[in-house]
């Protein structure tokens, strides 16, 4: 197993320090998806490395840029990709068989416009994106670490949206998405008070789910149950 970092902060979302608990979850893959990271990584992977990549050359074009942080299985960023092929896409991933069903997914679409890291998202932002060079950062249904004392391990905190922010054009969306009422009411506490953005939010809180966010099986599933799901947009004006 690769070791990887994570970021812990205070509850003022100050960053604390590193922590070096985190790794790379490889698990037991499939034969399919063993099959997809031998056939489909050298076309589709990017090796981590702590130089900023040139987009143009890894997409071979000029293209808007979406980056998805913790894309799971991959099914949606998938369909996303699929469905707007003008745009570029690339997903960040620690659990090997989530890298691998995502790009057998792929390799079965047809689809050109993706590539993905099995990497932590912070380190791939901080050492491998140029700065102002996102379209738009997605985040959807990242853990919730629902208990409070846990809180402090969420992933959007102040310092973390600035990361975003440094990354985003201007006029770039940052667009989270969770099923927990008590995360997005953190999300949307922490994007609020974040320099440099402003709430795409009609009514100043959630907006609808947008068209470019497939409905997942899991979401469609607690719709029925009747279970929230909110989606958070701010967009970088500064």
């Amino acid at each position: 197993m690769s070791e990887v970092t994570t970021a812990e902060f205070n509850e003022e979302g100050k960053y604390l320090r590193k922590i070096r608990s985190f790794v790379l979850r490889e698990g037991r893959l499939t034969k399919g998806q063993e099959q997809a990271l031998e056939e489909y990584w050298p076309s589709m992977g990017l090796d981590y490395a702590p130089d900023n990549i040139d987009l143009q050359a890894v997409f071979g074009r000029n293209a808007d840029t979406v980056l998805e942080i913790g894309f799971g299985m991959g099914a949606s960023l998938v369909a996303m990709a699929a469905a707007a092929p003008d745009f570029n896409f690339i997903g960040i991933e620690v659990h090997k068989p989530g890298v691998g069903a995502c790009l057998s997914d792929a390799g079965k679409a047809g689809v050109t416009n993706l590539r993905v890291y099995h990497h932590d998202a912070i380190e791939v932002l901080e050492n491998s994106i140029a700065d102002a060079s996102l379209a738009r950062v997605q985040l959807f249904f990242p853990d919730p670490w629902h208990k409070k004392r846990h809180h402090k391990r969420r992933i959007v905190q102040a310092e973390f949206a600035q990361l975003i922010r440094r990354k985003l054009k201007l006029g770039g969306a940052f667009h989270m998405a969770t099923d927990w009422e008590n995360y997005a009411e953190h999300m949307l506490e922490v994007m609020s008070a974040a320099e440099g953005y402003r709430n795409q939010s009609a009514t100043g809180d959630y907006v609808p789910r947008p068209d470019h966010r497939p409905l997942t099986k899991f979401e469609a599933r607690g719709h029925r149950l009747g279970h929230g799901v909110w989606d958070l947009m701010f967009e970088k004006v500064g």
